[in-house]
């Protein structure tokens, strides 16, 4: 596991790339930053490289307890914790969401959600009582209910009086459009956090919620669209850490792997399959209309105290840029309206990222590198699907992060 600082990067214009997120500022990567302009292989050949000493050292495993737990050090994933630094806020833009005005607006919409669920929370509650604490798992394309159990198992272990809810609303249902899939997550979590709300409230007295979101692959663009829901409204106050599992928040814009965008066609042009649609920004002709650039505008990350991004260059089905929300080569260079959109947008993300000088909030990258070399060389390796798929049937990066920063996950 290797820890670095970054610098919130400034707003992104068109023409520049920043790379910050490429070396931390104890300097390390500069080298390899010489070596490709590739992000995605930077990664790669830096978890390479550690991996390649680990090997080389001379460990004795009879007197090492860990090996015990984690096998191999040579055969782990390779995790790199990049904790991102908040820069001042964006103050130039008129959308800015922590300009004055939307500051005011705020702080109404908090004023407003105090008044809604005050029956259960009141005043003189909050001062002593339980602390409700609410962990939602939501699936991927096509996934299961279970898909993310191993991290909520290591998430029951650091916190064993959370609840979970593993998300069914979807199950066999992710092929339609993310509206809808949303509304119905939104739903189900509201359900289930009114019934936890009067059972505590039943039992003692319920000071706060701490309502936290993990999703795996499109699974994150299904809960950001549930928390857009009117009905979540009255509990964004509450939003405590999101864990995105390899989420392609930018969507597909700039995807390289065209063997997976051939998939993707496939699946658009016969299936007619709207999420995919909407992930490739082709379910309007103007993409100023289209589902993802609109939902960036919308305030679906402000409200969360940490979030954790994991992503993995191995990874083929989501762009490595996208499940970062960070900048790419390839849009750095693109002065069409393509790019412009592509900016806007992570620009947004961005800027609901950035923490008001107020208030505290931890923001981490987080690269997992596989060892994917006892698979050999198969389809599934070929086009990214093992590392995509090696975040649900693993578990090792997941103590690695998790139990590295047990105060996220409580």
């Amino acid at each position: 596991m290797v820890h670095t600082k970054v610098e919130m990067p400034h707003p992104y214009i068109s023409g520049v790339v920043d790379d910050s997120s490429n070396h931390g500022l104890r300097g390390r990567g500069l080298n390899l930053r010489k070596l490709t302009a590739d992000p995605a292989q930077t990664a790669a050949m830096r978890a390479e490289l550690h991996r390649r000493s680990i090997a080389q050292m001379r460990i004795n495993n009879r007197f090492i307890q860990d090996l015990h737990i984690f096998g191999d050090p040579s055969s782990i994933p390779i995790v790199i914790v990049e904790r991102v630094v908040n820069a001042p806020v964006r103050a130039t833009s008129g959308n800015s969401y922590f300009s004055q005005l939307d500051q005011k607006d705020i702080q109404n919409v908090i004023a407003d959600v105090d008044s809604k669920p005050s029956n259960k929370l009141s005043g003189e509650t909050r001062q002593n009582g339980r602390v409700l604490k609410i962990v939602v798992f939501v699936h991927g394309f096509q996934g299961h209910h279970l898909d993310l159990r191993l991290v909520r198992n290591q998430w029951l272990l650091i916190d064993p009086k959370a609840e979970c809810l593993m998300s069914e609303a979807n199950e066999e249902k992710t092929s339609g459009d993310f509206r809808e899939m949303g509304q119905r997550l939104a739903k189900e979590v509201v359900s289930f956090v009114k019934k936890k709300m009067d059972k505590a409230s039943r039992s003692g007295v319920l000071r706060t919620i701490k309502l936290s979101f993990v999703g795996h692959s499109i699974g994150n663009i299904i809960l950001r669209t549930a928390l857009t829901d009117s009905i979540m409204e009255p509990y964004l106050r509450y939003l405590h850490t999101y864990l995105s599992v390899s989420g392609p928040h930018l969507g597909y814009l700039y995807s390289s792997n065209s063997l997976f965008n051939g998939g993707l066609w496939v699946l658009k042009k016969l299936k007619g399959t709207q999420c995919i649609h909407q992930l490739t920004f082709t379910d309007d002709p103007d993409l100023h209309n289209t589902f993802l650039y609109n939902l960036c505008k919308q305030k679906t990350l402000e409200n969360f105290r940490n979030i954790i991004l994991l992503s993995s260059p191995q990874d083929g089905y989501v762009p490595y840029h996208s499940a970062r929300i960070e900048t790419c080569h390839a849009s750095s260079s693109d002065t069409s309206k393509k790019g412009k959109v592509f900016l806007e947008m992570l620009n947004e993300c961005l800027d609901q990222i950035r923490a008001p000088s107020s208030e505290h909030r931890v923001f981490m990258r987080c690269d997992i590198n596989f060892d994917i070399s006892l698979q050999g060389r198969n389809l599934n390796t070929i086009i990214g699907r093992a590392a995509h798929i090696e975040f649900l049937e693993s578990d090792i990066f997941a103590k690695f992060i998790m139990w590295s920063f047990p105060d996220l996950f409580r």
